[in-house]
């Protein structure tokens, strides 16, 4: 008789802003499959990225744990990671078969992770017969390029918008859900599985398929927003660096930005509602659990700002949803204020699964949210990042999802802004007169927090400015 256990679906995205859903009231962006999970399920519309960069936020998800718990709190590529429990791993030894699909972005590269079997693309490109299966099935279906994924030459992390020259059929998005239904069809009916879906796009390169780019190019797109103490220019620029984090670009040039952007999460829905169709005819969905989230946002031009790694909602925030099949009996439209974060998703998933969750996790079952026997799970959510573009950018966040502090660890200089009545971010409370009332009791808060760090951030009472903020953290001595 086959395992009566749900079958669990995460799907994530690279680089997707928690605005970008239409359900988030997004002036053009077309997402109807999304929307339709997030209302028939829950939304939580202050799901943060506690470490908004690639790698640090997958480990943060893959273990359950807060970066300053998994030790990564910056963006680092090629360091080794051994943790001693992880979702896929968790649930493999439960009986669950799990399957990962898409970006893993974990090192070493094709190290499973507790995964039964990898179909791994950490990236669009590369060179057939290397460690991307995707590039190896565009060699393999007929690609005469060398490196098929970048012949448009867009940089993989800059602001060129532009179509992609590969039909829809053999893109990286389109690739993952056909793998995924591959998988489906394949896979060993007498067990639960664990499928993590997870695409790159709409990380760049800003190339998304013609149709969708027509489509928003012929919209009035939504202008960048920048706030009252954003780093000033003083007009459009020309001859910036394509991959900078600071920019101010022309009208033109920033609406092809955000076209092609639009277009890659409209693509990217498409597709979602082409897995969901498959689960339907194959008479998986009403037994399935879907969790939909992105590894960090995009600053999309805001503030004078791109790329991530910041703690404004562009870059920090991301889109969080969770689907319960009926068989659950959970209520739907379901919209929760609390913060909510990355880590939350292996014990949620592991909750639903009736599996153990290791003493190891940091995060927190969402199960009593989407159950609908409260609206947060934890009154504050710590974050942070380390310096990357600039040693002086490294941060550190709490939120309670009504008002967020950012304290910048190599200055001293905070921030404050309310996210009920600013979800903009344009107006910081910190510069007002008379701030200090306001910034006392998350001074206070962020210090407690902070003062078992090794790297001397607080002595319990006072933040200290000035201390190293490196990608790692050091080991503890004591």
């Amino acid at each position: 008789m086959p395992d009566p256990r749900p079958n669990l679906i995460l799907i994530m995205t690279d680089q997707q802003r928690g605005d970008c859903l239409g359900i988030e009231g997004h002036p053009v962006l077309q997402t109807p499959n999304l929307d339709w999970l997030a209302r028939a399920g829950t939304r939580f519309r202050r799901g943060y990225a506690e470490c908004p960069s690639c790698i640090p936020a997958r480990r943060a998800l893959m273990s359950g744990q807060a970066p300053e718990a998994n030790g990564m709190v910056g963006f680092a590529d090629g360091v080794e990671w051994n943790p001693e429990h992880t979702l896929a791993g968790e649930l493999g030894r439960a009986g669950y078969q799990t399957e990962m699909i898409g970006k893993l972005h974990l090192h070493p590269r094709r190290k499973r992770f507790g995964f039964d079997r990898l179909r791994l693309a950490d990236a669009t490109h590369g060179k057939p017969g290397g460690a991307n299966d995707y590039v190896d099935w565009l060699a393999r279906t007929g690609a005469r390029e060398v490196d098929p994924g970048v012949t448009h030459g867009v940089s993989a992390n800059g602001w060129v918008g532009r179509p992609h020259p590969l039909p829809e059929e053999r893109m990286h998005t389109a690739w993952c859900v056909s793998e995924s239904l591959d998988f489906l069809e394949k896979r060993d009916p007498a067990t639960p599985f664990f499928l993590n879906l997870s695409f790159i796009d709409p990380h760049p390169p800003l190339t998304c398929p013609q149709f969708y780019y027509d489509r928003y190019l012929g919209e009035t797109l939504p202008e960048p927003v920048v706030g009252d103490w954003a780093e000033p220019f003083s007009g459009p620029e020309r001859g910036l660096q394509v991959d900078g984090s600071r920019v101010c670009l022309d009208r033109q040039t920033m609406r092809y930005a955000r076209a092609a952007y639009y277009g890659m999460i409209n693509f990217i829905d498409d597709q979602v509602g082409r897995l969901i169709n498959a689960l339907r005819r194959m008479q998986l969905f009403d037994n399935t659990f879907i969790v939909f989230a992105s590894d960090h946002g995009e600053m999309l031009g805001d503030h004078n700002l791109y790329r991530k790694t910041f703690a404004y909602e562009a870059s920090a925030r991301v889109p969080f949803l969770a689907w319960a099949p009926p068989s659950m009996n959970c209520p739907a439209e379901i919209v929760s204020p609390g913060p909510v974060a990355l880590q939350d998703i292996m014990p949620t998933l592991l909750d639903v699964a009736g599996v153990p969750i290791p003493e190891t996790v940091t995060g927190r079952s969402l199960m009593p949210v989407i159950r609908g026997e409260t609206e947060r799970v934890r009154e504050v959510l710590h974050g942070e990042h380390a310096g990357c573009y600039r040693n002086d950018d490294a941060m550190h966040f709490m939120t309670d999802g009504r008002r967020k502090y950012i304290w910048y660890s190599q200055t001293g200089r905070e921030q404050l802004f309310d996210l009920d009545e600013d979800p903009d971010e344009m107006c910081d409370l910190a510069r007002q007169p008379h701030a200090d009332a306001a910034l006392d009791p998350w001074r206070k808060r962020l210090a407690e927090h902070l003062r078992k760090r090794p790297e001397g951030f607080s002595d319990g009472t006072r933040l200290i400015p000035g201390q190293p903020h490196n990608t790692l953290v050091p080991a503890r001595t004591t």
